[in-house]
């Protein structure tokens, strides 16, 4: 299953020079990459990155990555948290999440 990860410009700056990363401020925090299935990425930009222009989402298959673990998180759904550090190579795609008017374009059939 392809899973989505949104970070800032930045923040994928930093993983294609370091070839891996822990993740955003909040992933440090929590312990682990946040991730989200293609049906919760829209409400993830919406709730997190709200107006944030120069995001870039990233597709990531679960079944290649080891140390996925589905946990409950908003609304009782399963989110899969990644961890361990998040590496260049587990990144299948990476493409520019555009902001409109109403809210962050996601890109046709995300997979």
């Amino acid at each position: 299953m392809v899973i989505y990860k949104i970070f800032r410009a930045e923040e994928w700056q930093a993983l294609q020079a370091n070839g891996e990363t822990l993740g955003a401020p909040i992933d440090l925090t929590d312990g682990y990459v946040h991730f989200s299935t293609k049906e919760q990425a829209a409400e993830t930009a919406e709730k997190y990155f709200s107006g944030i222009e120069g995001l870039v989402l990233l597709a990531v298959d679960s079944e290649l990555c080891d140390k996925i673990k589905w946990e409950l998180s908003r609304g009782g759904a399963l989110f899969p948290h990644l961890y361990r550090a998040l590496r260049l190579d587990d990144v299948l795609w990476a493409k520019a999440l555009p902001i409109s008017d109403t809210g962050h374009i996601f890109p046709d059939g995300m997979t």
